[in-house]
C-alpha cells in the first residue's frame, strides 16, 4: 500500500527520516509553509522560506524516492504583524504561480484576532483568483469557536466545500466539518492532538468519505510515519482496506488534484533515484559517502 502524507514540515525533518518514510510506502508528500517557531522579521526571510518550498526540499525529497509538493500561504501567528504581512501577500502571487504548489495555506486563525481574519479574507480571495484549494490551520486553543469561525468565513467569500481542507480535527469538530461538506483532516501526533488510536475509531464512527489522515511532522516532537502507523493499525483494527485506501491516499489525491499541479503519475512512474544530481552545486550527500544510483526501469533486468 502507498501513502500521502499531505501536511508534514520536512524541512524541519532529517534524511533519515526520509528513509524511513520511503520505506514505509509514503510516495508523495505536501509540505505547507508555516511558521518557523519564532517570529520571522522581514519579508526576505519570507522570499528564501517559500523559495526553499518550492526549490531545494522538491530536489531533497527527491533523492530519497518521495515526490514533493508544497502550499504557500501567510501563517495565522505571523499574521499579527500587520506591516510585514502587507510584505509578504505581495509576495505570495509569485510563488503561488511556481511548480508543484497545490494549495493556498496553511492558514487560518491562532488567537482569533482581528488581524488574522482580515489575512484569511485576503487570502481565501487570493486562493479564488488563481484556482487553487485552500488548507485551513484550526486554532489549538479555542479549536471548536475557531473551527466554525473559519467555515463561516468561507462561506461568506462564497468559496465551495470541495475545494477546502480544514485540518487538525479532532472529535469535538469533525461533525461539523463533515456535514457542511470539507475535506475534514485529522493530524496524528504522538501523546496529543489526535492519536491513532482515537483515529480509528473516528474511521469507524463516520467512514471515509471526505476523511484524511496527515502527520503535520514538524520541529516539535511528531511522527513522520504516522500516516503508515495509523493506516497498519485501522487495518489491525478491522477498518476495511478500501477504507484505509481513502484516508491514507486517495482523498488526499482528489482534493489536492483540483489543483492542477498533484498528479498520481508523478510518483507512480519516477525518475530513478541518482544521488550523485546537484542542486545549485549541493549535494545531499557529505565528503566520502557512496551515492545511490537505480538504473532506469527499462534497463533492469525482469526476472
Amino acid at each position: 500500500m502507498k501513502f500521502i502524507d499531505p501536511h508534514i514540515h520536512v524541512t524541519s525533518r532529517t534524511t533519515d527520516d526520509y528513509e524511513a518514510m520511503a520505506a514505509a510506502g509514503v510516495a508523495a508528500i505536501i509540505e505547507p509553509a508555516f511558521w518557523l517557531g519564532q517570529p520571522r522579521t522581514n519579508v526576505g526571510s519570507f522570499q528564501d522560506y517559500f523559495s526553499s518550498l518550492v526549490g531545494f526540499e522538491k530536489f531533497r525529497a527527491a533523492q530519497f524516492g518521495i515526490r514533493h509538493y508544497c502550499t504557500i500561504g501567510l501563517n495565522s501567528k505571523e499574521a499579527n504583524n500587520e506591516a510585514l504581512a502587507e510584505e509578504v501577500m505581495e509576495l505570495m502571487p509569485l510563488f503561488l504561480a511556481k511548480e508543484n504548489v497545490v494549495a493556498v495555506g496553511e492558514i487560518g486563525f491562532d488567537d482569533m484576532t482581528a488581524l488574522e481574519e482580515k489575512y484569511l479574507r485576503l487570502q481565501l480571495e487570493m486562493a479564488k483568483e488563481v484556482n487553487l484549494p485552500i488548507l485551513i490551520h484550526t486554532p489549538h486553543r479555542n479549536k471548536k469557536q475557531g473551527t466554525y469561525r473559519s467555515m463561516d468565513i468561507i462561506e461568506e467569500h462564497e468559496i465551495p466545500p470541495h475545494m477546502v481542507v480544514i485540518d487538525h480535527n479532532n472529535e469535538e469538530t469533525c461533525e461539523e466539518v463533515l456535514r457542511r461538506g470539507y475535506w475534514t483532516a485529522f493530524t496524528i501526533y504522538p501523546k496529543t492532538k489526535m492519536g491513532n488510536e482515537r483515529m480509528v475509531e473516528i474511521v469507524k464512527k463516520y467512514g471515509a468519505e471526505r476523511v484524511i489522515v496527515d502527520s503535520s511532522a514538524d520541529w516539535g516532537v511528531s511522527d513522520p510515519l504516522a500516516v503508515p502507523k495509523t493506516a497498519n493499525l485501522m487495518l489491525e483494527r478491522g477498518v476495511p482496506t478500501e477504507l484505509v485506501e481513502l484516508t491514507c491516499y486517495k482523498n488526499a489525491l482528489a482534493a489536492y488534484s483540483q489543483s492542477g499541479q498533484f498528479e498520481e503519475s508523478d510518483w507512480l512512474s519516477p525518475q530513478p533515484i541518482d544521488q550523485r544530481t546537484l542542486f545549485e552545486g549541493n549535494s545531499v550527500l557529505r565528503g566520502g559517502q557512496a551515492p545511490r544510483v537505480d538504473e532506469p526501469e527499462d534497463d533492469r533486468i525482469i526476472q
